[in-house]
């Protein structure tokens, strides 16, 4: 039976008396690409800095592919590639230098100019000092030095930060490609579209604890969120439509019926309750998007605003 790529149990961490992960059981199954949310400050940070032995937790076991992060930790990073959120390249050093250490510390037959093409960097760049770097080209040097060695599982925090959105697509299909090779794929990411293009589950972090985890679709199901459902008509519906089973928020304005439909079948209800009474030009169907979800499983009733602005900033302390 092939080992978790990643397995915790009860894992939490206190910074005095404060508990920035709460007994968290994650499970990331190998081949899996899992994407990992949550607003500002909810944990995902330091989950990942336990992960990688960076912190230590208070309490809990972590494990990856089937090893202990802590005891054994250098056999580990052997098999991982890692793009840590805050990671430090050399500024002296130029990019090609920077893979080729990581080569000789794996000790694999990598072609560094290889990989730094892969990721978009040319052999002009590979051949600059990393000081001399923007922020998207040091994101693509660090993302090459986690290709080394063919990982078995890739952690990814905040990958995009600093790539255009050329760079952003590139990495969904370096993602991608580096899945269909067999490695699991673990990625933090405050861009939301990111994750839905990708990821084959989700986990949305809050306080510390998983407020959710499964795939996009099953989430979404799970939710009362449903399908925004617009109609564009020739004339206003000669008849009451607010009776209809499992739709809601039904409105009809000038030229347009629109209703909330809470089931799959209740689409097609709605559609053709409204083709009795008018003329249907046109149909729009708007599934509620990762973010709808994400706002659902981390808003707090009371603190609207505080919420809004972590799903927009992202950026977690």
């Amino acid at each position: 039976m092939t080992e978790p790529a990643i397995d915790t149990e009860g894992l939490t961490k206190r910074f005095g008396g404060v508990k920035a992960v709460d007994g968290l059981d994650l499970t990331v199954e190998s081949g899996e690409i899992f994407g990992f949310l949550g607003p500002n400050g909810a944990g995902k940070s330091t989950t990942i800095n336990m992960l990688l032995d960076f912190v230590s937790p208070t309490a809990g076991t972590a494990s990856m592919l089937g090893l202990d992060v802590s005891a054994e930790r250098k056999q580990l990073h052997r098999r991982i590639g890692v793009v840590p959120e805050n990671y430090g390249l050399y500024e002296r050093l130029s990019g090609r230098r920077h893979v080729e250490l990581a080569v000789e510390f794996k000790n694999t037959d990598d072609n560094p100019d290889e990989l730094l093409e892969r990721v978009g960097l040319s052999p002009d760049d590979a051949g600059r000092p990393a000081g001399e770097y923007s922020t998207g080209m040091s994101q693509r040097l660090a993302l090459a030095v986690a290709l080394v060695g063919s990982p078995e599982l890739l952690i990814l925090d905040e990958p995009t930060s600093g790539l255009d959105p050329n760079g952003a697509r590139e990495l969904r299909e370096l993602i991608q490609a580096e899945n269909e090779r067999g490695a699991a794929v673990f990625f933090s990411s405050h861009i939301l579209e990111q994750v839905e293009a990708v990821a084959d589950r989700i986990g949305i972090i809050d306080d510390g604890r998983f407020v959710a985890t499964d795939s996009i679709e099953q989430l979404r199901e799970g939710l009362d969120g449903g399908a925004r459902v617009t109609l564009q008509v020739g004339r206003e519906p000669e008849a009451q439509l607010g009776d209809l089973p499992n739709v809601r928020d039904i409105e009809v304005t000038d030229g347009a019926v629109c209703g909330t439909c809470l089931e799959p079948d209740a689409k097609l209800t709605f559609i053709d309750r409204v083709r009795e009474t008018t003329t249907v030009t046109d149909v729009r169907i708007e599934e509620s998007s990762l973010e709808d979800m994400f706002a659902s499983y981390t808003t707090d009733t009371e603190n609207d605003e505080h919420t809004e602005a972590a799903v927009i900033g992202g950026a977690e302390a």
